[in-house]
């Protein structure tokens, strides 16, 4: 089922629902710079917030979401917020400790989703225990994994508990990871997608701007389209408040399969973030 609104939810493999659409806060400066961020797209009906303790703006993205709950007469249960655990920390005792950091400065009683953030060699199963801890407490919705390859999630689910709910991994048309996609449709993992519009380097393409010109959207706006399609949970960052609206107005349109196998024909497997098989942690 596509979404048809900016509220609208898929129901992950536990049962908890999460926002098809919902902001990243990778890069914004912590500060007035990521409160503002966070309660601008509050008040313009997001109700999913991306952050991670690496990107050090957890206390910012806290202020911001009990500014924006304040003024848009939301409740924190009305929220998804997700963060994630970094490299650092990814011990069984270090990650319960890194997940009550990432609280306190958020502010918050719970996460909704908490990530594990790289899948470091030889360190990521010791975290996933704790993540299984945490879940089976209480103290968070929904556990899940960001940058994890097909061969990191059989590894991981050889010995697992309870599979990923959610795998967080760069995609976007150059690079839109159909093996992968597949392999977590096959077992009921949500795939979503970091850097959906590859750091602003789609948006001049002519294969893309030909269909936004057909359909009086922007290059952004038909990228976000083709992943809420193709049923990906899609984050994009802005800290601008007018580009926050524009990208999530992409509910009044529709790609023609025509369009989205032109738009699928754009793949080159082009990374802009590190490869999660060489990336020197």
């Amino acid at each position: 089922m596509t979404a048809k609104n900016l509220q609208d939810k898929t129901t992950l493999h536990n049962g908890v629902q999460m926002p098809w659409f919902g902001l990243g806060v990778f890069k914004v400066e912590e500060g007035p710079e990521t409160i503002s961020s966070v309660k601008a797209a509050i008040k313009n009906g997001y109700l999913s917030i991306d952050t991670a303790a690496v990107y050090q703006n957890e206390e910012g993205v806290g202020e911001g979401i009990r500014q924006g709950v304040a003024q848009s007469g939301l409740k924190r249960e009305d929220l998804f917020i997700t963060s994630k655990v970094w490299n650092a920390d990814l011990g069984y005792e270090e990650t319960l400790a890194a997940y009550e950091a990432s609280l306190q400065k958020l502010g918050l009683d719970y996460l909704d989703l908490y990530l594990i953030h790289w899948p470091v060699a030889g360190k990521y199963k010791a975290a996933w225990k704790a993540l299984e801890e945490l879940y089976k407490q209480g103290r968070v919705k929904a556990i899940g994994v960001s940058n994890f390859q097909i061969h990191h999630l059989e590894d991981l689910m050889a010995e697992a508990e309870i599979k990923p709910m959610v795998n967080q991994v760069e995609l976007h048309p150059k690079l839109s990871q159909m093996e992968l996609r597949t392999f977590c449709k096959q077992h009921d993992i949500q795939i979503e997608a970091w850097s959906p519009l590859m750091q602003g380097e789609l948006l001049s393409h002519p294969v893309l701007i030909k269909i936004a010109e057909s359909h009086g959207k922007s290059v952004a706006q038909v990228i976000l389209r083709w992943d809420l399609q193709n049923g990906i949970i899609t984050i994009p960052k802005s800290i601008k408040e007018h580009r926050m609206i524009e990208n999530s107005t992409i509910f009044d349109f529709t790609l023609t399969q025509q369009e989205m196998e032109a738009i699928n024909g754009l793949n080159e497997n082009k990374r802009i973030g590190p490869d999660p098989d060489n990336f020197d942690f």
